[in-house]
């Protein structure tokens, strides 16, 4: 089926991101075709456009950016009985800066009543990716974790998932935003020159595990607060990861955590206990203005794309 799209045929600038069309197959088995309402924008969609990382994530060009969605189900192939047309979902998928988009059954879960598709296009891959570092930290109630990076998308899922879990949070933000850390429910320090000691203070046994989400130079400090580096994760800095010793987590397309991060975002919005910061919303066909907020920096949320 014909839907409208934004892609690139070459790396470059976020100019290069031009309406396109692209025609989508129907779902195989397993699959269903969504009628996309809403597309969350990722730092990795402005890296895959520029071509950063083009020598380990090459392209095929002309190439449709996009990873996270909310929508509703077009058409259901088989073996997917519990999705009928019409149900409204979110989740993970490639190629979701268009109007229709193919999707794993798997990756993807109901969006839970009065969440609109914006809020829902928010989260899949944040989440995704706070659920999986907590699960590979074995993150458990009773435990002190520290979250470097408290305040951003990825940061705070991971701040209210562990809370859910019974654990104690401790989390690094700037100091503009430590109200926000707090309201979450963490204990909030500042990052920069004497953050240990000012976690320490809070902390005075150190600290069970540590997820770093923030990519600033907190892993040596980190094995030092947890006293063994198996018990620090970083998402976002592969080559100081390996300097130190520590846990990396890249994460990637058919992750099988994606229902279960999912499901447990849906149930902390049923309680009325989720947390999310939207930064803006844009039509898609103003994709490229999205991405050069992404690159200016300084987004307080996630910027969405509404179809």
């Amino acid at each position: 089926m014909h839907a409208d799209a934004i892609a690139f045929a070459e790396y470059g600038s976020p100019d290069v991101l031009k309406p396109a069309s692209t025609d989508v197959s129907d779902p195989g088995p397993g699959q269903v075709r969504i009628t996309l309402r809403a597309v969350g924008v990722n730092p990795l969609d402005a890296k895959l456009r520029s071509g950063s990382m083009a020598s380990v994530m090459p392209l095929r060009l002309p190439h449709i950016p996009g990873l996270e969605f909310a929508g509703t189900i077009e058409t259901a192939g088989l073996d997917v009985p519990d999705l009928p047309p019409g149900t409204a979902v979110f989740g993970t998928a490639p190629l979701t800066y268009a109007g229709l988009a193919l999707a794993d059954a798997t990756q993807l879960t109901p969006i839970p009543e009065g969440m609109d598709y914006p809020q829902a296009a928010a989260l899949p891959v944040p989440a995704e990716a706070a659920w999986r570092a907590l699960e590979e930290l074995g993150v458990a109630d009773g435990q002190t974790l520290l979250v470097h990076g408290a305040a951003g998308s990825v940061g705070s899922l991971a701040v209210q998932f562990a809370l859910a879990r019974g654990v104690r949070v401790i989390g690094t933000a700037s100091a503009a935003a430590q109200s926000f850390v707090t309201g979450l429910g963490a204990h909030a320090v500042t990052y920069g020159a004497g953050m240990a000691e000012r976690v320490r203070a809070l902390a005075p046994d150190g600290v069970d595990r540590v997820l770093d989400t923030s990519g600033a130079d907190v892993l040596g400090d980190s094995v030092d607060l947890t006293g063994d580096p198996s018990r620090v994760l970083s998402l976002v800095d592969p080559v100081a990861a390996q300097t130190h010793g520590v846990r990396f987590s890249a994460g990637g397309p058919g992750e099988t955590r994606t229902a279960a991060a999912l499901n447990a975002a849906a149930a902390l919005y049923a309680d009325g206990n989720l947390t999310q910061r939207i930064h803006g919303q844009m039509p898609l066909a103003e994709a490229a203005r999205a991405h050069r907020a992404i690159e200016a920096g300084g987004l307080n949320g996630k910027i969405v794309l509404t179809t």
